[in-house]
């Protein structure tokens, strides 16, 4: 455990240790008295709705800091507020990477993995809310906040891409007209070579992170998240329209003549308008929460509209339920296995990713420590950094080990504590074990995994656009939009654009069609990482940031001229003294 285990407080006071008598009175307070459950909370205000003729509140709900008591009751409602908030971000990455713009595995084993991505959510997160002292050493492991750990949307567009290639070279298997057979072995592949490129984030924590942050400044993460966003906005939308696999190709069989093929209940073509008024709904009703919604609606806006969506898509006859029927009632880690390999043109690419999410868990600790009231420089703050950054890559190994894909930690579990002025652990224990419980029922995940395509477009495409704006946001806080900046950015996005817009651009760069493996292995991956959008961006911005020298503005000329004794030839005593004086004040102005 870490020094600030006492509950948060402005000025710092040494309690003595308690007893076990007195453990287990505050342990009786908490579970069998009126306060100790309930509290003086004001419950309504989560639920009282933001309407145009209802009279706000004027006073402000207690803030609950660090390791504050709260009552039972509503460290069990905040809980289940942050997991609802972070249940769409989970469950979407498995999905895709399962589905038919992935791995096309079979339908038991697409709900093993958002079963499984729940429970790893779960516990994974638990590591990074304790906060470990690592024994002996200056190093933790964990932020000790409320840093929930989700999939990664960045590991999506390099498993697709990789996919992709795997089906083109032989690895995945294709029938005799050209449908994608589904391939547990790349998958597999894929968590292997995770595992192993986990190990850079690992070394990552222990770089200094003003060191870190000057080789992987906001110019270099802030483009490389917005081209992550815009890459995903593609299959988000495809889905919108009636799915994003072998129907939405011009050149399908007739079993995909319709979405998501021939068998399915209420099948249409891709595009249709039902296909699309079915994503509005989704996407209106996000809209609505916000403008209208309670707190709680709000900041579970996504899963609400995902709700209606499906509502809509039941009464209409889209959901087709012979998976919920037919799926176990209870479900765990390893049910399924996949053999581990390391894919070669993968490695390139993830190590990408890893550092991505570094940068990204720097970013969302340093917010969660803003709205957490707590430090954001100094020892400690430093320090919840290292163990934070640690605790991804220790997770990214651990998540594969439990057959998952790399987890980042999750930024808008942040809006949930600024809104609900909660930043107590004691909820953020709650939202693990919601999230636990929800992953061991697999009927709930054969039930996501069962969503029409169009609702989840209809989800996904706002969800990525959110990680698209989060990008252009840290661009515009944290980049000075001087000549130098801008040209970084325009070199860096030309062909990173480029790469997402035409992602088979490199296709027909090599010819070799030798026997050689290791060679086509290493052509392989130099494709991979060149189709790879925001890999090209991110190196393009790194490189370019750090050999290009800052240029002097008009601005800092003015200071420089400030700093620059004034010389004069032939210049009058007076007149010398007021220049002088003119200098000086200009000078004072810009410091």
């Amino acid at each position: 455990m870490d020094e600030d285990q006492g509950p948060s407080q402005i000025v710092p006071r040494h309690e003595p240790k308690r007893s076990i008598s007195g453990r287990l009175s505050g342990i009786k307070k908490s579970f069998f008295t009126k306060q100790g459950i309930l509290g003086d909370y004001d419950y309504a205000f989560l639920l009282r709705p933001n309407l145009p003729f209802m009279k706000k509140p004027r006073q402000a709900s207690p803030f609950f800091g660090l390791n504050d008591k709260m009552p039972v009751v509503l460290a069990l409602v905040l809980g289940l507020q942050h997991a609802l908030a972070m249940l769409a971000g989970i469950i979407t990455p498995p999905i895709l990477m399962s589905g038919t713009t992935g791995v096309n595995l079979p339908a038991d084993m697409q709900q093993y993995l958002v079963s499984t991505a729940l429970i790893v959510s779960g516990i994974l997160s638990m590591i990074q809310i304790t906060r470990f002292h690592l024994y002996k050493t200056p190093y933790y492991l964990g932020t000790g906040l409320i840093s929930v750990v989700g999939i990664s949307f960045s590991i999506i567009p390099v498993a697709q891409g990789a996919f992709a290639q795997m089906y083109s070279n032989g690895f995945c298997p294709t029938d005799e007209d050209g449908t994608k057979l589904p391939c547990p072995d790349a998958y597999g592949a894929l968590l292997g070579t995770a595992a192993v490129c986990a190990l850079i984030e690992i070394l990552i924590a222990f770089i200094p992170p003003r060191i870190m942050l000057k080789i992987f400044p906001p110019i270099v993460t802030g483009p490389t998240v917005m081209l992550i966003g815009i890459h995903l906005i593609e299959t988000g939308f495809e889905n919108w329209a009636g799915g994003s696999g072998s129907c939405a190709d011009a050149t399908h069989t007739a079993y995909f003549d319709v979405c998501p093929n021939v068998g399915a209940p209420h099948a249409l073509p891709w595009g249709s308008p039902e296909y699309l008024g079915l994503g509005f709904s989704v996407f209106l009703t996000i809209i609505l929460c916000e403008r209208f919604g309670a707190p709680i609606m709000k900041s579970t806006s996504v899963i609400i509209g995902l709700l209606v969506g499906c509502i809509i898509a039941a009464a209409t006859g889209y959901f087709d339920r012979s998976g919920i029927e037919a799926a176990p009632v209870a479900s765990f880690v390893w049910a399924h296995t996949f053999k581990l390999t390391v894919y070669g043109p993968l490695v390139l690419p993830v190590l990408a990713v890893f550092i991505i999410c570094a940068c990204e868990a720097i970013g969302d600790i340093t917010a969660t420590c803003d709205v957490s009231r707590l430090e954001v420089e100094g020892r400690t703050y430093e320090s919840r950094i290292q163990g934070g950054v640690l605790a991804d890559g220790l997770n990214g190994i651990l998540a594969a080990l439990m057959t998952m894909t790399p987890m980042s930690t999750f930024a808008q579990n942040n809006g949930v504590i600024a809104l609900t002025r909660c930043a107590n652990r004691t909820a953020g224990y709650c939202c693990c074990l919601f999230l636990i419980i929800m992953g061991i029922f697999a009927k709930f995940a054969a039930a996501l995994v069962a969503i029409p395509a169009p609702v989840l477009g209809g989800m996904t495409t706002f969800l990525f656009c959110a990680v698209a704006v989060s990008g252009v946001a840290i661009i515009t806080r944290g980049v000075p939009f001087n000549r130098r900046n801008r040209f970084i950015l325009t070199a860096g996005l030309s062909i990173g654009y480029g790469a997402t817009l035409v992602p088979t651009y490199f296709d027909h760069v090599f010819s070799y069609n030798g026997d050689n493996k290791s060679l086509q292995g290493f052509l392989d991956a130099i494709v991979l990482v060149m189709e790879t959008g925001f890999t090209v961006t991110a190196f393009i911005c790194m490189i370019l940031n750090l050999t290009l020298e800052e240029e002097v503005e008009e601005t800092d000329e003015k200071l420089v001229a400030a700093d620059e004794p004034v010389t004069t030839k032939d210049m009058p005593a007076n007149r010398q003294s007021l220049e002088s004086s003119r200098v000086t004040s200009g000078h004072e102005k810009y410091v």
